[in-house]
């Protein structure tokens, strides 16, 4: 059935993620609260330094869910996708980061060093799919993992999260990245279970490090054991506050701007008003 088809098999990204699926990423509080959560091992596993903000890359930013993650950790961050109406809703969204139209496997257009670290979550196994005719999965992941390795600092991590459809995929991608001059490897978190297993591809750019240590190692729950911050996010969304990033809460956030008065984009289909104009 083409429900249970791996997105990446039914359409290329900027063709699968048109505005029904960016208005899905914007209102349903479940796949907003994975998106953290992952973002948030994400950030956990770059190892940045405590109580400094750093400048990071958002790779496949999607409408804006996992920089809001870096938002609230202090980073400044920019964000590059393929999908147009994704990063309509970002914009939408008000999120605080820059936002650049691009495709991973053409590469990241960004200056040598300008980068403490970078984050993709959900995105990486798109470039192993050969959507057009000149395209050249190999040569693609290559020319994507060279440039990234040449925008980030020398002491920086780069943190993939995504859904590898067999072993030879994830041969093919640690080999590209390695061959680019990456260093690090594949942290499985909880392996053993079917419902909170996560691949994050974890690679570091000043030479060879311990990997981190991957979560629910020792024993098989299904159960992913997160930071008391989001717990304590959640007992208050319990107690009749609006989930983060739901229409509700995107509406509290601008007329909070509006009262302070701070320029605020109009709101739209995803808060409530006519759109003004297109990102």
């Amino acid at each position: 059935m083409a429900s249970s088809r791996r997105p990446e098999h039914i359409a290329p990204p900027e063709v699968f993620y048109n505005e029904d699926e960016a208005r899905k990423y914007s209102q349903n509080s479940r796949m907003i609260e994975i998106q953290e959560q992952m973002s948030e091992r994400a950030v956990e596993l770059l190892t940045l330094p405590e109580d400094q903000p750093c400048y990071l890359l958002d790779i496949g930013c999607g409408s804006g869910l996992s920089g809001s993650v870096l938002e609230e950790q202090g980073h400044f961050w920019v964000g590059v996708d393929i999908s147009a109406a994704m990063l309509d809703v970002a914009v939408e969204r008000e999120v605080e980061g820059d936002l650049i139209m691009g495709d991973m496997g053409e590469g990241m257009p960004f200056r040598a060093g300008t980068f403490d670290g970078a984050i993709s979550i959900s995105a990486l196994q798109w470039l192993c799919n050969a959507d057009k005719a000149n395209h050249n999965p190999v040569k693609r992941l290559y020319k994507f993992f060279s440039t990234l390795y040449a925008c980030l600092s020398r002491t920086a991590r780069a943190v993939f999260q995504f859904y590898p459809e067999n072993s030879d995929q994830v041969e093919r991608l640690t080999s590209q990245a390695m061959r680019a001059g990456f260093y690090g490897g594949v942290v499985v978190d909880y392996p053993n279970s079917t419902k909170a297993k996560k691949f994050f591809l974890v690679l570091m750019t000043g030479g060879s490090m311990p990997m981190p240590k991957a979560l629910g190692t020792e024993g098989n729950s299904d159960t992913v054991q997160y930071s008391k911050k989001r717990e304590l996010e959640r007992a208050r969304n319990s107690k009749g506050k609006a989930l983060k990033h739901s229409r509700e809460w995107i509406i509290e956030k601008k007329e909070r701007r509006r009262r302070q008065g701070k320029d605020t984009r109009a709101d739209t289909k995803y808060t409530g008003r006519k759109r003004s104009g297109r990102f």
